[in-house]
């Protein structure tokens, strides 16, 4: 497994993205997409996570329209309003067209077969939700994200497997969203909705003590790797 900066084109501009690439040379590909700090440590751990387990990873700089090269750490108070700040100002039909345009990169990468996947935390949590409806990459599954009953309408437009994880003490997906995501997807048996009742928001922040649940990102990983092995081989 190594990971490197790559270059990913785009009719509007050329941005950057962390490749973790598999031991084998050869696998399906997932796009890793960003929380609001860019690609920061914690992002390019769990992007050589999916690595280390078969797959070509590629976590893209998202906010590479307002500022390239985005690094914040969410456990310092300054920089998290830095990135609320970055958040505040992101468009999500942009971020979208960026990820479709990253699912085109990861699949021409020599060694993939040309499956790929998405998954998401927090604000790209609610991007993988949206790439389920407007890309083509075979599978997805969310973490917690923020703001997808906004969007509930788009529900009906994702014809792939996914998952969704919430958790059950997160204030930014109250009981009323997880009721309104499990309500969306309840006749479709592909789509699987997951409510970890004891976590809370970032729980799979694995460098954040005050937000990292080991039991739910274990078991969430697991369910998002299954997805992946059913979907991507």
């Amino acid at each position: 497994m190594s990971g490197k900066m790559i270059t990913i084109p785009i009719k509007d501009g050329d941005f950057q993205g962390y490749l973790a690439s598999p031991a084998s040379g050869k696998g399906g590909g997932v796009i890793v997409i960003q929380e609001i700090f860019g690609i920061n440590p914690w992002l390019r751990q769990i992007t050589d996570f999916f690595a280390s387990h078969g797959y070509f990873a590629l976590a893209p700089d998202l906010f590479w329209r307002q500022t390239h090269g985005i690094v914040l750490d969410p456990t310092k108070p300054e920089q998290f309003q830095e990135a609320l700040g970055y958040y505040q100002k992101f468009d999500l039909d942009h971020g979208v067209v960026d990820i479709q345009s990253s699912i085109d990169t990861l699949r021409k990468v020599p060694g993939c077969n040309g499956n790929v996947g998405t998954t998401g935390f927090c604000l790209g949590g609610m991007l993988c939700f949206l790439s389920g409806a407007r890309t083509n990459a075979q599978s997805h599954a969310s973490y917690y994200g923020v703001g997808m009953e906004t969007k509930i309408e788009e529900a009906k437009k994702i014809k792939v497997p996914a998952i969704f994880h919430l958790g059950g003490q997160d204030s930014y997906t109250p009981p009323a969203v997880q009721a309104t995501m499990r309500d969306a997807f309840a006749h479709d048996e592909n789509i699987h909705v997951y409510v970890y009742d004891d976590a809370g928001h970032g729980f799979a922040r694995e460098n954040d003590p005050s937000h990292f649940d080991p039991a739910a990102a274990k078991l969430a990983h697991q369910r998002t790797l299954e997805l992946f092995q059913n979907t991507l081989a």
